[in-house]
């Protein structure tokens, strides 16, 4: 039976229900009389129930027409999935992101208020485990990520963020900062480094150093940013982080900021999605929000491209 209802015959009982008169509802939807009284038998014939009877006041709803009236607002998300105007404020869905606890630390300050503003009932679930991360994207198990992403292979869709340089952090008394800043001052330090779990070249800070040859000693491995910040602040090691991740954290904690002494490649921060999602609106729109919170603070344009949107 479910393959013989026609769309439009729900849409039709929508008005009779509300209208309970067939000119009025023909004339709600765009029918004629005549069209609007087929479309009734029709429905008569598909739930075997005459749907509404002759009554004083008008054409009354039998129960089994009452029993589908509770099942009929489901039409306007229909109508509002195939306009594409799906009000933000009405959702009540759930975005799941992964992401390195530092980009967090940079987008979520500028991001979940436009959330809370926009689309009160999103649910926000940030995953900081992001071994696998394109796998759990085809699965829908993650709706995004967000971290150091060089490309996006067959069946991912790729926009650039934005480009941010590395900087050093050091506690703001340290002794280094008395010294001229050489590439020899910097190379005999010991630096702490972020243990990553991905293998899928998300959220690489510290690769630079070991591609420079300039550690004497291997790292002080700690497990997230917060962490490293805090064993810094207390220590005479030092953190390489993306700028805008150090001009975060030096607001939070007695740490001073450098350049290094050496050039190293741009830090370029990307969102990642899988084409599965690419056209849902929600998806859509959430990216957007996405790329106008990460440009926010910066000179740059928000990014563009054959996947912006």
């Amino acid at each position: 039976m479910l393959a013989s209802i026609d769309l439009n015959l729900l849409f039709a009982l929508e008005a009779l229900l509300e209208h309970r008169n067939v000119t009025h509802a023909a004339r709600h939807v765009g029918l004629s009389q005549p069209s609007m009284s087929r479309a009734l038998r029709r429905l008569r014939g598909i739930f075997n129930d005459d749907l509404l009877v002759r009554g004083s006041m008008g054409l009354v709803p039998t129960p089994q027409a009452q029993r589908l009236s509770r099942m009929l607002p489901v039409l306007d998300a229909i109508r509002g999935i195939v306009n594409g105007s799906l009000a933000q404020a009405n959702w009540r869905s759930k975005a799941i992101m992964a992401m390195p606890d530092h980009q967090g630390l940079v987008l979520l300050p500028r991001l979940l208020p436009r959330l809370r503003q926009h689309a009160p009932h999103l649910d926000v679930v940030i995953d900081p485990l992001l071994s696998g991360a394109m796998r759990r994207l085809e699965l829908g198990e993650i709706d995004l990520a967000i971290g150091q992403i060089s490309a996006s292979p067959p069946g991912y869709l790729r926009r650039s963020l934005y480009s941010d340089r590395f900087a050093c952090l050091l506690r703001h008394d340290h002794p280094a900062l008395a010294r001229e800043w050489t590439i020899e001052s910097f190379a005999a330090l010991r630096h702490a480094a972020i243990a990553l779990d991905s293998k899928d070249g998300f959220g690489r800070v510290h690769d630079e150093l070991v591609k420079l040859d300039l550690q004497g000693r291997d790292p002080v491995l700690v497990s997230n940013i917060l962490t490293a910040a805090l064993a810094i602040a207390a220590t005479d090691l030092l953190l390489i982080v993306p700028r805008r991740v150090a001009t975060r954290i030096a607001a939070l904690l007695p740490l001073a900021i450098m350049d290094p002494p050496v050039q190293l490649t741009p830090y370029e921060v990307a969102l990642i999605w899988h084409e599965r999602s690419h056209r849902d609106p929600e998806h859509r729109w959430l990216r957007h929000e996405i790329a106008v919170a990460a440009a926010a603070g910066t000179e740059q344009n928000i990014p563009t491209g054959k996947a912006s949107d």
